[in-house]
This record gives structure tokens, C-alpha cells and sequence, in this order.
């Protein structure tokens, strides 16, 4: 009995030590994919995030040539990581529309004229409501809207130099 009481305890230990090394080993999908792909962009209307930049709303995804949507916040530090890459896509003519995530205006105004603004407009999501509402399970995350307003891709992390192709290639296939 007395060498039951040691072997069962080593038993579970060496069980459990060979699980999480058999987990260490394996590869790991830390994406969060969103459940709206394919889906419309949900009702919304968010207040302009700083003065002089309009907010940003559903209707502004509708009509015209797909677009950017930005999830992004002026504290984040991926968000000042991805900022040139943004500038290239808007210097491509890509519309990029961003939302400001739990941010002040002043740390945006800030943010805007440190790192660059390739926004035509900026909406303030102060409740993250709107990026819940689109399964964005972080900042940043970058959105391929189409003309008809649905979510037709999502970037998730910041936008880097290899992105910039793939988003381009993404919003040509968005056109049709």
C-alpha cells in the first residue's frame, strides 16, 4: 500500500508533464478568425474621433469601390508598427476608413501627427462596440469591405510590408 501512495502521484505527474510537452510541440493557430466574413457590416454610426476628420458609419462602405477598415488605437504599439504600410496603401488609392478603439482625442490627434493619417475618416469606438460587433478580437485588425458593404476579409495584427499585397489583391478581388 505504502508504494501506491508514491506511484500514483509520479504516475500523474509524469501524465501531465508528458501532455504539455506533447502540446509545447504542436503547432498553434493564435488567430481568432471572425465570424462575419461573407457577412454584412452590422448598423453603425460612430462619432468623428477628432476634429476636421468625419466619423464613420455603415453608409460610407456602400457604393463605390471596396475599402479599409482600420480597428486601431493611438496606445497601441502594433498600430505604430503598421502606420507606414497604411500610408502605402493610401498612396495606392486605397480608402482606408479607421476606428479609434477606447482613445481620447488628444492621444489621437497626437498619434495622427507623429506616425502619419492615411484615414479619410475616423470613427470613435469609446465602448468597443463596434469592433465586438465585427469579431475583431484585438487592435489592430484591418477589414476588405466591399461595395455592398460586406466584410470580405480579415488582417488580423498589424499591417506590415508583406500584407500590403495581399490586402491590394484582396480588394481587387472584392471589386467583382
Amino acid at each position: 500500500m505504502s508504494r501506491l501512495v508514491y506511484a500514483v502521484p509520479l504516475a500523474l505527474f509524469a501524465f501531465f508533464a508528458g501532455l504539455a510537452g506533447y502540446m509545447l510541440t504542436q503547432d498553434k493557430d493564435q488567430n481568432v478568425p471572425s465570424q462575419m466574413i461573407e457577412q454584412p457590416l452590422p448598423e453603425f454610426s460612430l462619432p468623428a474621433a477628432i476634429e476636421g476628420i468625419p466619423g464613420a458609419a455603415r453608409e460610407d462602405f456602400v457604393g463605390g469601390e471596396p475599402r479599409l477598415l482600420n480597428i486601431w488605437a493611438s496606445w497601441c504599439v502594433p498600430c505604430i508598427a503598421e502606420a507606414p504600410h497604411l500610408e502605402t496603401l493610401r498612396e495606392e488609392g486605397v480608402e482606408i476608413v479607421g476606428i479609434a478603439v477606447r482613445d481620447r482625442r488628444e492621444a489621437v490627434e497626437d498619434f495622427l501627427s507623429r506616425y502619419g493619417n492615411p484615414y479619410t475618416r475616423i470613427g470613435a469606438d469609446d465602448i468597443s462596440e463596434l469592433m465586438l460587433e465585427i469579431g475583431a478580437s484585438g487592435v489592430p485588425e484591418t477589414y476588405v469591405i466591399d461595395a455592398a458593404g460586406n466584410i470580405r476579409y480579415q488582417h488580423i495584427g498589424d499591417v506590415r510590408e508583406e500584407t500590403v499585397p495581399v490586402l491590394l489583391e484582396k480588394l481587387e478581388e472584392a471589386r467583382s
